[in-house]
């Protein structure tokens, strides 16, 4: 029987922390979202989290950084670094020792780093289609199709419904509830200053000596998969983090699993729920190799 979500707060070391969770007492998932204007644990994570919650504990936290209902007011000095620290607060907060990790996008990387950082606190970890893992592995892409409609939004539902189009293959997915809920979180008071402020601070991150050199995984993530079992889902119709990334990088990754998810998008999970929900369910419920 498909789980109930269900919405909490918690505080995450000075940060009052919205996260969205479903399942009771099974192995804990933590999943990320991804880094476009209003996204959420929910609008991100979602469309697993019914299905997942039958087996798992599936836990998907709003990021500091204007996202979904966590505290506007949040300090974001390293821009996506600072996911990972307030991630460090989440979990301790939240008592969790051990855990598996999943990350779409952004939250791919923020996933990542914290389980470079945190190895013996991961058990298993689960990437989708991340353009920012892409770019810290030192692979250099071109602008993608997408990357427009996330510049052009203007906290109008308009703009945020063309968003969602370039993250989103099966535009039937994009339901008017999704683009109300991630439009009102998007222009919470102070939370698009505080967006453009988190996306100031991620350049320099990712850009600015002597910061980058904390960006970049292109040692950590393969000395990392080849401890901790990965997988990468993907989808074959992404415009904003085209296949064509994903594919220079898994032979950069030989010991992770790579899964080409057919009519889908940047949100796979999205576009197809029940095949990427198999998949993390048959990857999760396998046994770790001594």
């Amino acid at each position: 029987m498909p789980a109930t979500l269900r919405s909490r707060f918690v505080m995450a070391g000075n940060v009052k922390t919205h996260y969205t969770e479903s399942g009771d007492d099974g192995p804990v998932i933590v999943g990320l979202h991804g880094g476009g204007s209003g996204s959420s644990g929910q609008s991100g994570m979602g469309p697993l989290m019914p299905g997942l919650g039958e087996q798992f504990r599936y836990i998907a936290p709003d990021s500091v950084g204007g996202y979904g209902l966590t505290d506007v007011d949040a300090p974001v000095p390293y821009g996506v670094q600072s996911r990972v620290d307030h991630l460090e607060d989440f979990v301790d907060a939240l008592c969790l020792d051990r855990f598996s990790i999943m990350g779409n996008s952004q939250g791919a990387w923020v996933a990542a780093k914290y389980a470079i950082l945190h190895p013996d606190r991961i058990e298993k970890m689960i990437l989708v289609a991340s353009g920012t893992i892409v770019n810290a592995m030192g692979i250099t892409r071109p602008p993608s199709p997408g990357m427009a409609a996330f510049a052009a939004y203007d906290g109008t539902p308009e703009r945020m419904r063309d968003l969602l189009k370039a993250i989103v293959y099966n535009h039937d997915m994009i339901t008017d509830e999704l683009v109300a809920r991630r439009n009102n979180a998007a222009t919470r008071p102070g939370a698009l200053e505080k967006f453009k402020e988190f996306g100031a601070n991620t350049g320099k991150f990712q850009r600015e000596a002597p910061l980058n050199s904390n960006f970049g995984m292109k040692e950590s993530l393969p000395a990392l998969t080849k401890v901790i079992p990965t997988i990468f889902i993907w989808g074959e119709n992404d415009e904003f983090a085209p296949p064509d990334g994903g594919r220079e990088l898994e032979p950069m990754l030989p010991d992770v699993k790579f899964h080409w998810v057919p009519e889908a998008g940047h949100q796979a999970q999205t576009d197809q729920p029940e095949i990427c929900t198999n998949i993390i369910r048959e990857f999760m419920l396998a046994p770790v190799p001594a």
